[in-house]
């Protein structure tokens, strides 16, 4: 097994009956966790994008990527994803350009359509032009970074500073239905579904093949959506359970039957939710186990509004126990 990967994830979200932790506070302690795993070895920061939810989730995902880049020296940032229709194509070409040039090469953003009809509504936008708003964006940001300049529906776009990241900065483009998978290949683009279909990755494949794309990337996530690390993972669940439960019940919420995500879930209750291989709640020696087996592992020290000395107790195990375990686990060399 190659190095093991540990990603620490943000939504920032509380729930609104949820007087113990503010936004203030969860943006603080996503700063304070990110500079303190960049110091430690972990790989990235992922963070999220919706708008106009009650709990408050994140809603400017490049902002607070910039905060985090500009606070560390080697930790990556990914969005995932990133809503464009909702935002104007220029200034995405041109503050992702920033970001780059502040921390050249830390920043992947996996592009996405959007689907929640209330934040469409919101932007002024419309819901049924997503995708050509969509694809004008990722073609004029793909022109404008390699070229400094660009057409967008007839008017001429120039970026500069263009970014330091040739071609140009990492960019991935999400969705799990075989139209995306098209899509990326025909962009000349990695593709990440929200789903590990192995259906759409060959699709993916297949149109590479057809349109000449040599160096297609299929990622298929198999690995836990989150994982918290504790020495009393039933205490932990007793503490936050409802928490993750929030957090699994509102996504859940947002999904039509046509949407496809490994995050869904149909639990009701905490003790069902126990039960979703997606919210792993796990001692030391279990998060070993589960990284060996997946080479990653994605974390949410501050799910839903939790109590931040338990995200806090997951970083400081996995510094302490979990990698020197999988070091000493691991041949010479690899």
């Amino acid at each position: 097994m190659g190095a093991a990967v540990f990603m620490i994830r943000y939504d920032l979200r509380v729930a609104p009956d949820n007087a113990r932790v503010t936004h203030a506070q969860q943006y603080s302690e996503a700063l304070q966790m990110a500079r303190w795993a960049d110091e430690r070895g972990f790989a990235a920061v992922g963070l999220s994008e919706h708008h106009g939810t009650d709990d408050g989730f994140m809603n400017s995902p490049l902002t607070l990527a910039a905060a985090i880049l500009g606070g560390t020296r080697s930790i990556a940032v990914s969005i995932n994803a990133l809503l464009v229709p909702l935002h104007d194509p220029v200034r995405l070409a041109e503050e992702i350009a920033t970001i780059d040039l502040i921390a050249p090469g830390r920043l992947s953003v996996t592009v996405g359509l959007g689907y929640r009809p209330e934040e469409f509504d919101m932007f002024g936008k419309e819901l049924p032009d997503r995708v050509r708003d969509f694809e004008d964006a990722v073609r004029l940001m793909l022109d404008a970074w390699q070229t400094g300049d660009a057409t967008y529906r007839g008017r001429t776009v120039r970026i500069r500073p263009r970014p330091a990241t040739t071609p140009h900065p990492a960019l991935v483009i999400g969705g799990s239905v075989p139209a995306s998978a098209r899509r990326a290949a025909r962009f000349g683009l990695p593709y990440c579904p929200a789903v590990p279909d192995q259906r759409l990755a060959e699709i993916y494949y297949a149109e590479a093949a057809a349109v000449g794309f040599t160096n297609p990337v299929a990622m298929l996530g198999t690995s836990p959506g989150l994982v918290l690390v504790t020495r009393d993972p039933d205490a932990v669940w007793a503490e936050i359970g409802p928490n993750l439960l929030y957090d699994a019940q509102i996504y859940e919420s947002w999904q039509g039957p046509e949407h496809k995500s490994s995050w869904r879930t149909a639990a009701r209750t905490v003790e069902e939710l126990r039960t979703s291989p997606n919210y792993a709640v796990v001692t030391p020696e279990q998060c070993v186990a589960l990284v060996q087996l997946h080479g990653m592992a994605v974390l949410h020290p501050l799910v839903a509004g939790i109590d931040p000395r338990i995200g806090w107790e997951t970083l400081e195990l996995v510094h302490s126990e979990v990698m020197p375990a999988l070091a000493a686990a691991s041949p010479a060399g690899t």
